[in-house]
């Protein structure tokens, strides 16, 4: 398995080095992720943020104790020159992470917010507003010179099968897709490509994707991550609730397939994991 992950949420906080994307899919291979939160470590404790706290810093970004060995260790290798994939490569063999993780790109890209109370990287928009600000446009500085590695176009190449996971398709998906090369590849490789919905009727199933597909002009619906995905997507994976908008997704020239995508415990994490795996026997079979 390989994980291609955004990286135009990494930002630098208190002078470290920070990959959100990664770092999460780093603890939860690793069985460090605390899934309350559904970030950081698990019974991290943040006694490093609280002293900080009395040099006159506003620690609005949480960074556990644990969690900072990371982020020392990527901002010190970065230093030395070497690449953020050779970093994630680095700490996948410390921590005998099997599955391939590859940043969809080397170089620095930023997710900005431009709001009512300005222009604000990602992490501000949600972390520190809590999204509570009117978002006029969102836009990704440094996408135009960023490129891919090798790895992550071989890795889409030669896969039997592409899952698109039910983010964010503006700020976590759409990243990605802006990289040159990567959307091509999609449209060229015979590995089947599946996407599960983040939408559930007119609702997003967490986060900001609702408020950020708006300023896109898009609705929020179902109907409209088929429309962004169209130029490359198989199949759509949608909520049971949603068949009604079977026939409009078909007729963008993509199957659906509908089923419970609302992940609330172990079990419908493995069911649904279960069925798409037995949709990819299917269609490739």
């Amino acid at each position: 398995m390989t994980i291609i992950c955004n990286t135009a949420d990494d930002y630098y906080f208190y002078g470290l080095y920070v990959c959100p994307d990664i770092d999460s899919v780093l603890y939860c291979l690793k069985s460090f992720l605390d899934e309350e939160k559904w970030w950081g470590i698990k019974g991290d404790t943040f006694n490093c943020l609280d002293m900080l706290k009395l040099y006159g810093y506003d620690p609005w970004f949480q960074l556990g104790d644990r969690d900072l060995a990371l982020h020392i260790h990527r901002t010190r290798l970065l230093k030395e020159g070497l690449s953020l994939s050779e970093i994630i490569n680095d700490a996948c063999m410390r921590l005998n992470i099997k599955p391939h993780i590859i940043p969809m790109t080397d170089q620095k890209v930023t997710t900005m917010v431009f709001t009512d109370k300005g222009k604000l990287n990602f992490q501000e928009f949600w972390v520190r507003e809590h999204a509570n600000v009117k978002v006029f446009s969102v836009e990704f500085e440094g996408i135009k010179r960023a490129e891919p590695t090798q790895d992550v176009i071989d890795s889409i190449m030669e896969s039997d099968a592409i899952i698109i996971g039910p983010s964010n398709p503006v700020t976590s998906i759409g990243p990605i897709l802006e990289v040159k090369g990567i959307k091509t590849a999609l449209e060229r490789t015979q590995g089947i490509k599946i996407a599960i919905s983040p939408i559930i009727g007119e609702k997003p199933l967490s986060g900001p994707a609702g408020q950020l597909m708006e300023t896109q002009n898009l609705s929020v619906s179902p109907y409209a991550i088929a429309k962004i995905y169209s130029n490359f997507l198989d199949v759509l994976i949608i909520h049971s609730t949603d068949t009604g908008l079977v026939p409009q997704i078909e007729e963008l020239g993509i199957s659906v397939f509908s089923t419970n995508i609302i992940m609330k415990s172990l079990d419908d994490k493995i069911t649904l994991a279960q069925e798409i795996l037995r949709l990819i026997e299917e269609k490739t079979c």
